[in-house]
């Protein structure tokens, strides 16, 4: 029996443009709102930065203009578009001030249950084509946008600190974020004059997976007294060309930060080289933060800062 074969039709793959991004609203004026608001200002982009505390806005509008008139006195930028970055910048206590941005970034206390809190009052305050991403350093971007209405416009775009100096973003996609969101949110970083780095949804992703470990082997080293806490950092620095100690770098990031970090290793890798040094919990029940709190394993009340081991 002959049977006819219809020459096979070949259908073009449809190509959605990735949408433009054209204002930027932020939640949290902490250190990392205020250096991700910095440079998109800069960009030249509308931000809009909501926190639930005004003086941290008040804070964080200073913290920027000091920022950047450092960056006038290096000549890394001129003054009028110091000036013009400033005014690009509003602040508000209210989600409803961002009802028209086509991009919110989250940058709130890195806890999963608060950036959920966050999503809920935040998400029917946006208009529906707006993207959101969260600033996240280690949590799951499949599990976050999924708390969310609008899963496949939800990404990660971690920033370093300090946001206006260290060149890298990384970019997390959840397995619902689509394309077009990839897209424009490697487009946003490309004009914020930032590398993208593109990683994969595990815990920590690229950084923080390679760091974290580092600087917790540093504390069960000096937990375990292989080494002081100058010796360890000076160790690094002249031994290993690394800028800054891992002891002093904890104290930079937060040894909360720190912790929160390895917990989320620990428990979603399952495997005991992740396991927190106690030496780490102890002084983050202590509420030594490291710099934030003037006392980690430094003592910031003292010019030059004292180890407090």
């Amino acid at each position: 029996m002959n049977v006819d074969v219809n020459p096979a039709i070949s259908i073009a793959p449809m190509v959605t443009e990735p949408p433009d991004i054209r204002s930027v609203g932020i939640i949290g004026a902490g250190q990392m709102g205020s250096g991700i608001a910095h440079v998109c200002a800069l960009a030249g982009l509308p931000v809009t930065i909501v926190d639930i505390k005004q003086d941290a806005l008040t804070k964080s509008l200073a913290i920027m203009a000091r920022n950047m008139e450092r960056q006038v006195n290096r000549s890394i930028i001129s003054s009028d578009q110091r000036d013009e970055a400033l005014l690009m910048v509003k602040t508000s206590t209210e989600y409803d001030s961002l009802s028209d941005v086509d991009f919110v970034i989250e940058a709130a206390t890195e806890k999963e249950d608060i950036k959920r809190l966050v999503f809920k009052a935040l998400i029917p305050k946006l208009k529906p084509s707006c993207m959101l991403a969260s600033n996240t350093s280690s949590i799951s971007i499949t599990r976050l946008g999924a708390a969310t209405d609008r899963p496949e416009k939800f990404i990660g775009m971690h920033f370093m600190n300090p946001v206006p100096v260290m060149k890298l973003v990384e970019i997390i996609r959840g397995i619902a974020t689509d394309e077009p969101t990839f897209q424009a949110v490697k487009n946003l970083a490309q004009r914020l004059g930032k590398v993208s780095a593109v990683a994969e949804d595990f815990p920590a992703f690229i950084v923080n997976r390679i760091l974290v470990p580092m600087i917790n082997e540093a504390v069960y080293a000096l937990y375990e007294g292989v080494g002081t806490v100058s010796g360890i950092d000076t160790s690094m620095k002249l031994g290993a060309n690394h800028p800054m100690g891992p002891l002093e770098l904890a104290d930079f990031i937060g040894l909360d930060t720190c912790l929160s970090i390895m917990k989320i290793l620990h428990e979603g890798l399952a495997d005991s080289k992740y396991r927190p040094c106690p030496l780490l919990v102890k002084y983050v029940e202590a509420g030594w933060y490291g710099r934030k709190t003037g006392r980690g394993f430094y003592d910031y009340t003292q010019t030059p800062p004292r180890p407090t081991r």
